[in-house]
């Protein structure tokens, strides 16, 4: 990783800008420095870390006690719906 800063000026940054994204995320620029008229008007930095994939992200924290069946109906009897009627 190449520890750059990258100074550009606004109008650039406009025409650029998602090659500059995919550069941030390659972590080719610690920082991209946007300018307008030789002045700082923002900073982009890549993030601080990798975003987890969310799937399976809870694997492991929940326990389930041998021989429950978590596809097995909790209600003895099918609420009706259309009459509102049921534990609901």
């Amino acid at each position: 990783m190449t520890e750059a800063v990258l100074e550009i000026n606004v109008t650039a940054f406009k025409a650029k800008c998602l090659e500059l994204f995919k550069q941030l995320e390659a972590r080719r620029y610690e920082k991209v420095v946007v300018t307008r008229r030789g002045k700082p008007i923002a900073e982009l930095t890549p993030t601080a870390r990798e975003i987890p994939d969310i799937y399976g992200a809870l694997k492991g924290r929940a326990i389930i006690p041998p021989g429950l069946d978590l596809t097995a109906p909790i209600l003895e009897e099918v609420p009706e719906a259309e009459s509102g009627e049921g534990p609901f």
